[in-house]
C-alpha cells in the first residue's frame, strides 16, 4: 500500500523515542503496569484536598509503571484562543503535572479531543511541561512523526512503550500532521471501518515498539461511541484484536466516561474503557450518570509468553467537592471503593464484559480478568 502525506517513516523524539536493537528480559516476578482512567485535573490538591490519596498509592506501589490519560492543556506562553467553550475547556498549570507524579504516574497518552483546546500552541506548551517534569508521553506532537510516536519508560523489570491514538471530536486542526502540531489521529472511512493509512500507521508503531520493548500498551482514546456509551463498538472491538495481533501487550480505552466491557485476545487483555481515574468536569452536579465517578486500577503483569494477568481494584470519585457542590477545586478525585461499591462495579463491570466475550472472576472487593 502506497503511503501518502500522513503515512512516515519512524523519526526518533526528544520524548517518546525507541532505542536498542531488541528487547530486554523482565525481571523474574514479571512486569507490573497499572493503567488508570482518563484523568481530567484542573486543580492540584493539597494532602487535605484529596482524603484517598494515600489508600490509591499504596494500590499503586507494588507496579513498575503506572499509565493514565492527561485529559488536560498545561498553560504556557504558546497558548492559543480556546478552541470550545470555557464550560467544557480542560486547561491548568504544570503543577497538575505533580499530582499525577504523587499517584505514580510516569507514562501518559495525550491524544484525546481536548490536547487542542488552546490550539497548536497548548499542545506544544503541554509537551514542554511534560518533558520538563519528568514524565514520558504519546500521542500528540510537534508534527505528525512524533505525535504518532511511541513513548518509553525504563523500569527496573524491563522496558514499557505506549502508542496512543485518538478518533472522534478531535477539532478541525487537531490532527496533527507533517508540517503542524496535534494528536495522532484514527479516522474512519465511509464504512465506519478505521481509515487505512491510519490504521497501517498505528499498526507499524506497534510492531516497531514490540521489537524494542518488552511491554507495548495500545491507547485508543474514543469518542465515536454507540448510542449507550457504555457499550463497545464492533469496530473499536476488531481494531483492538489487531493491535495485539502487531504486537501489543494490551490494548486500553478511554474517551466514554464510564467503564466499558473487558475481554482478552490471545492471552492479551482488551481494557475497553477505564472510565476516569480523577474527573475535574466542570459541569453540574447530576449532569453524567454515577458510573461517571467510578473506574478501576487494572494491574497487569506480563511474564514472558505467559497470558497477561490482570487484577481489578474499583475505585470512587467524589462528584461533589468537599466544601460543596461550588468547590470545583476538590472534585472528581478516587478513593478505594469500600466494599459494597466494589461489588456493585465488579458486578455490573462482569455484565458488560460477558456481553463482549469476557470472564471476570470478583474475589471480595477486586476482581479479575481471565485472559488464558
Amino acid at each position: 500500500m502506497a503511503m501518502d502525506r500522513r503515512q512516515l517513516v519512524w523519526g526518533m523524539g526528544a520524548m517518546a523515542t525507541l532505542s536498542g536493537c531488541g528487547a530486554a528480559t523482565p525481571g523474574a516476578g514479571g512486569l507490573r503496569i497499572d493503567l488508570l482512567g482518563q484523568a481530567l485535573i484542573e486543580h492540584a490538591p493539597t494532602p487535605a484536598e484529596w482524603p484517598g490519596r494515600a489508600g490509591v498509592v499504596r494500590a499503586l506501589g507494588g507496579a513498575d509503571a503506572v499509565f493514565t490519560n492527561l485529559e488536560t492543556v498545561i498553560r504556557g506562553p504558546r497558548a492559543g484562543a480556546p478552541t470550545r467553550e470555557l464550560l467544557t475547556l480542560h486547561a491548568s498549570g504544570p503543577e497538575i503535572l505533580e499530582t499525577l507524579k504523587s499517584a505514580r504516574i510516569g507514562l501518559l497518552t495525550t491524544a484525546n479531543n481536548h490536547a487542542f483546546d488552546l490550539g497548536g500552541g497548548g499542545i506544544l506548551d503541554t509537551l514542554d511541561a511534560i518533558e520538563a517534569a519528568g514524565l514520558r508521553t504519546t500521542g500528540s506532537g510537534a508534527d505528525l512523526a512524533r505525535a504518532a510516536a511511541p513513548a518509553t519508560l525504563e523500569t527496573s523489570a524491563g522496558k514499557v512503550a505506549a502508542i496512543g491514538f485518538a478518533t472522534g471530536k478531535v477539532r478541525p486542526g487537531g490532527a496533527a500532521a507533517l508540517d503542524h502540531p496535534g494528536v495522532n489521529e484514527l479516522r474512519r472511512d465511509a464504512t465506519g471501518a478505521p481509515l487505512a493509512e491510519d490504521e497501517t500507521r498505528i499498526l507499524v508503531a506497534i510492531r516497531q515498539a514490540a521489537a524494542a520493548s518488552d511491554a507495548v500498551i495500545a491507547c485508543h482514546h474514543n469518542h465515536d461511541w454507540e448510542p449507550d456509551n457504555s457499550q463497545v463498538p464492533a469496530w473499536q472491538q476488531a481494531f483492538a484484536r489487531r493491535c495485539i495481533d502487531a504486537g501489543a501487550s494490551v490494548f486500553v480505552g478511554h474517551g466514554s466516561p464510564v467503564l466499558q466491557g473487558m475481554a482478552a485476545w490471545r492471552g492479551r487483555p482488551l481494557l475497553f474503557g477505564l472510565g476516569n481515574f480523577i474527573f475535574q468536569t466542570e459541569k453540574p452536579q447530576g449532569a453524567y450518570p454515577p458510573p461517571a465517578w467510578q473506574g478501576v486500577i487494572a494491574s497487569i503483569t506480563i511474564d514472558g509468553d505467559r497470558p497477561v494477568r490482570v487484577d481489578l481494584t474499583p475505585l470512587v470519585l467524589n462528584e461533589v467537592g468537599l466544601g460543596g457542590p461550588e468547590d470545583q477545586a476538590t472534585r472528581g478525585f478516587p478513593t478505594l471503593a469500600g466494599d459494597r461499591e466494589a461489588a456493585d462495579i465488579l458486578a455490573r463491570l462482569a455484565v458488560q464484559s460477558a456481553a463482549i466475550g469476557g470472564h471476570l472472576e470478583r474475589r471480595g472487593t477486586r476482581g479479575t480478568l481471565r485472559t488464558a
